[in-house]
């Protein structure tokens, strides 16, 4: 039997983690019995340090990518979509409301707020929000600025008067974003997501209710009508996302360009710190948006949280969370390769990280400009450069997937028998121990239909990385897990830093090749292979899978986006391509007929020559093929 994957957790944390991965045959890492770097997934709620990126072996996970706090902090999201308004019009982003961070911009609210209050015949609401708190902490409600009181940071917002109610209940919907990789940019929304009630039935009467106005569980779960059967709402304050499609659905409501508009505020948000995060493919990163819909079925962007809460307060929680930890596992594309390497390189006594550059990028100028970044602990002298490559390439001869790895990873021979520990494994690769290793892989519980991505390892380590000046991660982000504060003083090394800078790009020439670092595909654990997704096509650029369970790849959503993400993010483009496929989506859904034959036609020629690369609708349970939804039905 190979050798079982080994998980992570800082501070024992969060249990529904621990659950899924035990469900699936995984060990829980403890540092007493394993060596320090004999784990696959490190999974914490706050950031990591920069030295836990840097020293990231090949056969690891971390649910983090590094400088994302851009989104994730109260005053940077406002700070960066302020940004993005300006420059690319606030048409585009007006799906957030109008910030003003204090005491900064204090004399601009204050002009604003007296504009308002001389051209508006009605009251105008204001909410205000600490930057560095979650959980609802600190927030109130005003529309008199005199009860505008602050001691600390905050940012103050249109405060959305007009919102969507059930039954006279307010709501927002948690929406989970996994962002598989920034380059290429790489998006997957969860289908199951939550709606968020407050437990009093709304009312600007009583701005000081937050049972009324907050939708935070950990504010609601303490309030007098929590457990009370409340109108079609019924106990508790959460529902599945299957049930607000229900609700929809009941009221008529055509929702599909309600989800695309949700889709664009989650892309064109990641837009704003795509180009500044620096790559690691080992990274993946759970987001948690919360989105308000007006009276109007229009979205709104009320924050962007770092690490989305993973407790299980009620059966809602159960159902959604236990299936979103699941798919995530899946979506990190685990192989047979991520449980022997690590045998294989101390067997060896290997210690390289995974960001150590290949050896035919040896003598690269910028390789040794950097040289004294990289690790200090080198190969052992037993084998010549020249030697291991050498061996790379005998053993690949036998084992096509090694060679993914070859120049740059030291070679797994899954011929020989390796001893670990007391026990012996072996891998010889006859039908039986096929089938018993892809079901290792995937765990019986496993929801993921087709093919999981084709990952891309480390590439050489990225000059971003190694620039400790550009990696500014703060670990005052907005948190809504139920970690300690005890716990964010723990990973101190990381600076507390409100200034997102954008990162210059090295040139084109030190750009590795993509294709040259992926990770053999893997099957569900049945005995013929499920039938493959395309993942290839555009002259040989990587395509990510549709869906991974649950997950819905939502970008690239079409073959502009893919060419637009591979190298240098072009953030207009994606611009111009969200604006495309939104009206097409609109008249679609307005004209009241199927689209005439010149429109359909010009729809088919955009798409000619693009190997049939679609996308699928993120939302309804049983998604339709984007190209579809532009037919009225």
């Amino acid at each position: 039997m190979a050798a079982a994957f080994v998980f992570r957790l800082h501070d024992r944390g969060p249990e529904v983690v621990r659950e899924v991965l035990l469900e699936r045959g995984w060990e829980e890492y403890d540092q007493e019995e394993r060596e320090e770097k004999d784990w696959n997934l490190y999974w914490r709620g706050s950031a990591f340090r920069n030295s836990e990126y840097l020293n990231l072996m090949p056969w690891q996970r971390l649910n983090h990518h590094p400088k994302t706090v851009g989104i994730t902090r109260k005053d940077c999201l406002a700070r960066n979509l302020r940004r993005m308004r300006a420059t690319f019009g606030s048409s585009l982003y007006d799906f957030s409301p109008t910030a003003f961070i204090l005491p900064n911009d204090y004399t601009r609210f204050l002009s604003e707020y007296n504009k308002l209050r001389l051209t508006r015949g009605a009251a105008v609401y204001w909410i205000c929000k600490p930057v560095d708190l979650s959980r609802g902490r600190g927030i109130f409600i005003f529309d008199d600025i005199k009860d505008l009181v602050y001691d600390c940071s905050v940012i103050v917002q249109r405060y959305i008067s007009n919102p969507l109610l059930i039954s006279g209940y307010k709501f927002d919907l948690r929406i989970y974003v996994c962002v598989k990789s920034f380059h290429p940019l790489t998006v997957y929304i969860h289908q199951e997501g939550l709606v968020r009630f407050a437990t009093e039935k709304y009312n600007l009467s009583s701005l000081h209710n937050l049972y009324a106005h907050l939708t935070n569980t950990s504010i609601n779960k303490f309030g007098p009508f929590y457990k009370t059967e409340k109108e079609r709402v019924g106990q508790g304050c959460k529902w599945t996302m299957s049930k607000f499609r229900h609700f929809l659905h009941s009221q008529d409501i055509h929702e599909l360009l309600l989800w695309q508009k949700i889709i664009n505020i989650v892309t064109l948000t990641l837009l704003t710190i795509a180009p500044s995060v620096p790559p690691c493919p080992n990274c993946v990163e759970l987001f948690g948006f919360d989105i308000l819909i007006d009276v109007k079925f229009k979205p709104w962007l009320l924050e962007v949280n770092y690490s989305p809460a993973l407790t299980l307060d009620c059966q809602a929680d159960i159902t959604v969370k236990k299936g979103l930890i699941g798919d995530l596992i899946d979506l990190m594309n685990y192989t047979l390769t991520d449980s022997l390497r690590e045998r294989a390189y101390q067997r060896r006594g290997y210690k390289q990280p995974c960001f150590h550059a290949p050896s035919k990028f040896k003598e690269n100028k910028f390789q040794k400009r950097r040289s004294g970044c990289q690790s200090s602990q080198k190969l052992p002298l037993i084998k010549t450069h020249r030697q291991l490559e050498k061996m790379n390439q005998r053993e690949s001869k036998h084992h096509p997937f090694v060679a993914d790895y070859q120049g740059h990873l030291p070679p797994v021979d899954l011929n020989k028998t390796y001893a670990t520990s007391s026990k012996t494994v072996n891998t010889t690769a006859n039908k039986t121990h096929t089938d018993k290793t892809l079901n290792l892989i995937l765990g019986p519980h496993s929801r993921t239909n087709v093919s999981v991505v084709n990952r891309q390892t480390c590439p050489a380590l990225a000059p971003r990385l190694t620039d400790n000046r550009s990696l500014h991660m703060s670990e005052v982000t907005n948190h809504d897990d139920s970690e300690t504060e005890a716990e964010m003083e723990l990973s101190g090394e990381t600076d507390v830093s409100s200034t997102i800078r954008d990162i210059p790009h090295r040139g084109p020439g030190l750009r590795l090749s993509s294709m040259s670092f992926k990770l053999p595909n893997i099957y569900s654990g049945s005995d013929k292979p499920v039938k493959m997704e395309r993942t290839l096509a555009l002259n040989g650029q990587h395509i990510p899978p549709l869906r991974v369970g649950d997950f819905i790849r939502t970008f690239p959503f079409n073959a502009a986006t893919l060419r637009a993400s591979q190298h240098e993010l072009d953030v207009k483009l994606v611009i111009q391509e969200l604006h495309k496929i939104t009206a097409q989506l609109a008249k679609s859904r307005t004209s009241g007929k199927r689209m005439r034959r010149g429109e359909e036609e010009e729809v088919k020629k955009e798409t000619d020559g693009e190997e049939d690369f679609d996308s699928l609708l993120w939302g309804p349970k049983d998604p339709p093929l984007l190209s579809q939804c532009f037919k009225a039905t």
